[in-house]
């Protein structure tokens, strides 16, 4: 049974950016700010101190079974 929410398509995008950025993590204000959000309220990105986004475990394990299909 499926039961994680569905993600759209930019929102799997910034996941994958995300994930590209490694430990420099996604700076604020950029245009999938809204995305990297959304991320962030399903627990799949954190938001540093600094305001940019890091990737949490959920989030990697996520990018690695949607975004990677392994």
């Amino acid at each position: 049974m499926w039961d994680e929410p569905y993600l759209e398509t930019c929102c799997r995008a910034a996941l994958h950016r995300l994930s590209l950025a490694g430990a420099i993590g996604r700076p604020p204000g950029l245009k999938d700010g809204p995305c990297l959000e959304r991320l962030r309220r399903l627990g799949l990105s954190q938001a540093r101190a600094d305001g940019r986004f890091d990737l949490t475990e959920a989030g990697a394990a996520r990018h690695q079974s949607e975004v990677l299909r392994r």
